[in-house]
């Protein structure tokens, strides 16, 4: 499995959805039916960083060995969120929270937590035997 993609791919929309946490706090609150006053907004700025923050983290590792005990910290601190993620989407989406965007997190939060899930427990040599 090539981790150089995944790692490049969740950093990358970890760092859309952090740049648009960050900068365009009221926008993002306004576009989920929200109001932006008192702390909301401060809210969703962190959440931005906290989305920075990961994706530099996923960027700058994804030229290294992941997967089994390699980097097992990164790979799992991966998983965890993206499975979260998609589990906290779901549930919204069962409760009626049918926004389109709220689709798109889903698909791309399962699939991530999917690929995480598999480079987490699979040990990389024996993927990249199987390939042989």
């Amino acid at each position: 499995m090539n981790t150089r993609i995944i790692m490049s791919g969740s950093a990358v929309v970890m760092a859309v959805l952090g740049l648009t946490a960050s900068f365009l706090p009221q926008e993002v609150l306004a576009s989920l039916g929200a109001e932006a006053t008192g702390m909301a907004p401060l809210l969703v700025q962190l959440l931005g960083a906290l989305y920075l923050g990961f994706a530099i983290l996923n960027w700058m590792a994804k030229g290294i060995l992941i997967g089994g005990i390699y980097a097992r910290p990164l790979a799992m601190g991966n998983f965890l969120h993206f499975f979260a993620g998609a589990m906290a989407l779901l549930k919204g989406l069962q409760a009626g929270h049918q926004h389109q965007i709220t689709w798109a997190l889903a698909l791309v939060y399962a699939s991530l937590a999917l690929l995480f899930g598999l480079i987490s427990f699979r040990h990389p040599a024996k993927a990249s035997l199987a390939g042989k």
